[in-house]
């Protein structure tokens, strides 16, 4: 019992599990027919660096990512495996790690000097590669096979083509292998710049006749990923003004289409990648690392819609840094503005300076001083929302009211149907997510229960009530109404 908690703890995966399953363990191979019709790769494809960074990652863990790489990728494809240990200090991944591997050409390590962070460790391995192509992983990942050869051909085909394989989940206790079962989503993110996923768009599915074939993808993961080395030099690689990580999946997203690339999930490619629930590593504290990262990002690549993200942080942007350097790239790469990126690759993104009022919604009670308040990740969904203190820093009090009638922010939209007013996916159908509101009583009424939006009269959690002009709990302040965008 000790052993596996001692795993748990310093890997927040089950060590112990792993450590018992063979190195060279098989795994499922997902590909449909339509991946293994003859010809359907180019025979000549650039070989790859697979680049591997990792800090105190656990030794069969570590072997397994490597070993699958080294089984199922064609020898004449794999240039070399760079592992770059990113000053990791547990004894096995010192000597030991190098007398394992000292009779594998090739697999070179790589140590930097100092705690560097995954953006800027993955830095080191680029200048460390001679591959054509750039293939970064994870190192608690596994891949299947024929997992390489669909993303070199795509970038054999379109050097500008940035590549990412479906992500599986190898379950972080039992080590077990779920594949997918062929459900491909891509990428998007929110207003808070967080990554998110989501189904692929009818308009994408619609320029494909098989499920199979690489589908457009309006951002990254990051953690998986292909890039043509030269490409990805052109682009200004990464912000090296980023650290640690975060927010560097989106930078490379949105610069590789706003500066004339593609980004694609290939669904032939799969690799298992452990998720953990939470990360084992210890970091400075006292950095919003995530924060600065973002406001860069924001800063050089947003243009006017930056505002949108600084309004989720109560516009405190806090030292980010100098950014004349990548303006200055923007511009010498010829880039287009993010409304195009908007209009033309992330259509589906709501625009909050198309909402009809964004920011707190104050209620006019109990001295006007109380917000909704709710946070609004998946796992917040179906649970009421809240009630606060007012606080002026936007997050959980930011709302936009649409002219759909939705009181939403991102994906959760609020929603009545008899019992509590809860947070559910907006549906865009109106329903229960409609409400109307009167800017002249300041009443928000409910459409289909005509019932108003009130804080029960004990002050701990919004109700539904008979609508009355003459209740100040049921009375709310939109901030920024526009009645001229309904």
């Amino acid at each position: 019992m000790k052993m596996i908690k001692e795993g748990w703890d310093k890997n927040a995966f089950n060590q112990y599990v792993s450590d018992m399953i063979s190195v060279h363990r098989s795994v499922p191979d997902i590909r449909g027919e339509w991946c293994k019709e003859p010809n359907r790769y180019l025979k000549n494809l650039p070989r790859t660096s697979v680049i591997i960074c990792f800090h105190n990652e656990a030794w069969s863990v570590l072997l397994r990512t490597v070993h699958s790489v080294l089984d199922r990728s064609p020898s004449h494809l794999l240039e070399e495996i760079i592992l770059v240990d990113d000053f990791s200090d547990m004894a096995h991944l010192k000597q030991q790690l190098e007398n394992y591997f000292e009779n594998e050409p090739k697999v070179r390590i790589v140590r930097a000097l100092k705690r560097e962070g995954l953006i800027r460790a993955r830095l080191l391995g680029a200048r460390h590669a001679n591959g054509a192509v750039l293939t970064y992983l994870d190192s608690h990942c596994e891949c299947t096979p024929g997992w390489l050869e669909p993303l070199l051909d795509r970038i054999a085909r379109n050097k500008t083509t940035v590549v990412c394989p479906v992500i599986d989940v190898i379950d972080d206790t039992t080590f077990e292998y779920h594949s997918k079962n062929h459900v491909v989503n891509v990428g998007g993110f929110d207003w808070n710049l967080q990554f998110n996923w989501h189904a692929v768009p009818d308009r994408e599915k619609q320029k494909h006749t098989s499920d199979w074939e690489p589908v457009f993808s309006p951002t990254m993961a990051g953690g998986l990923f292909s890039i043509d080395k030269e490409f990805f030099e052109r682009l200004g690689t990464y912000d090296s003004g980023f650290d640690i990580w975060g927010g560097e999946n989106l930078e490379l997203s949105f610069k590789t289409w706003m500066c004339g690339g593609t980004l694609e999930i290939v669904p032939c490619s799969h690799v298992g990648h452990i998720f953990r629930k939470r990360s084992p590593y210890k970091w400075r504290s006292g950095v919003n690392v995530l924060r600065r990262n973002s406001v860069r990002l924001a800063e050089v690549w947003m243009d006017d819609y930056a505002k949108y993200y600084y309004s989720r942080i109560g516009n405190d942007l806090g030292d980010f840094g100098d950014v004349s350097n990548r303006k200055e790239l923007r511009e010498k790469l010829k880039c287009k503005s993010f409304k195009w990126y908007l209009d033309n690759i992330y259509p589906e993104m709501f625009i909050p300076g198309d909402a009809v009022a964004h920011g707190e919604f104050r209620n006019m009670a109990f001295g006007k001083k109380t917000c909704m308040d709710s946070p609004a990740r998946k796992n917040d969904l179906h649970k009421p929302v809240g009630i606060f203190p007012c606080h002026r820093q936007g997050g959980n009090q930011y709302w936009m009211y649409t002219k759909t009638g939705e009181i939403r922010r991102d994906e959760a939209c609020l929603d009545y149907s008899g019992q509590e007013v809860i947070l559910y996916p907006c549906h865009g159908s109106k329903g229960n997510q409609f409400w109307e509101y009167d800017p002249d009583n300041v009443l928000l009424r409910h459409g289909s229960s005509q019932k108003c939006l009130a804080i029960n009269a004990a002050k701990t959690k919004l109700s539904m009530e008979s609508c009355r002009t003459d209740i100040e709990r049921q009375k709310w302040k939109l901030e920024n109404y526009d009645a001229s965008k309904l």
